[in-house]
């Protein structure tokens, strides 16, 4: 298998998108290294009411609410003074680098601006995600090994 023009254009624009900085793909008969030379994306929401306005109004009803998915139980606790890291790009959120090392974070952790809360693994990249705000974990919203969307809310941050 080889890749034509187009498809190579197409891994491009995805590479330029997704914020990843690099992606390698090895085949027998080919290889093919894409880099970008910005820096990493790391993305949360930046007003904590836009995220949580929507889940407030919805709480009452058992449909709508992102944190709903991760826990059966309809949301009954006011959201709006936590502020959601999300995912910066599809792939499978792991919350450990490997099966027999510690979480990167945990309920109840202090993280700070810089440090990994989780890593996010898209085509066979793992790409560790920092937090830009520092405070509290107070709900960790995906289960470890899942896929993720772009933009889903990962973790529950209390600011400090």
């Amino acid at each position: 298998m080889s890749m034509d023009i187009k498809q190579i254009q197409d891994l491009i624009k995805f590479v330029a998108k997704s914020g990843v900085n690099e992606v390698a793909i090895e085949e027998k008969d080919f290889k093919i290294t894409i880099k970008t030379n910005k820096e990493p994306t790391y993305v949360t929401a930046t007003i904590p009411t836009a995220a949580a306005l929507p889940q407030q109004v919805a709480a009452p009803v058992s449909e709508p609410a992102a944190v709903a998915q991760a826990d059966s139980t309809p949301v009954k606790e006011d959201l709006s003074n936590y502020v959601t890291i999300k995912s910066p790009m599809i792939g499978t959120f792991y919350r450990a680098a490997g099966p027999d090392k510690p979480s990167f974070a945990n309920v109840g952790d202090d993280i700070s601006v810089g440090k990994v809360v989780c890593i996010i693994e898209a085509m066979k990249l793992f790409n560790e995600i920092e937090s830009e705000v520092s405070g509290r974990i107070v709900k960790v919203l995906v289960d470890d090994a899942q896929p993720v969307e772009y933009d889903q809310p990962l973790f529950l941050v209390e600011p400090k």
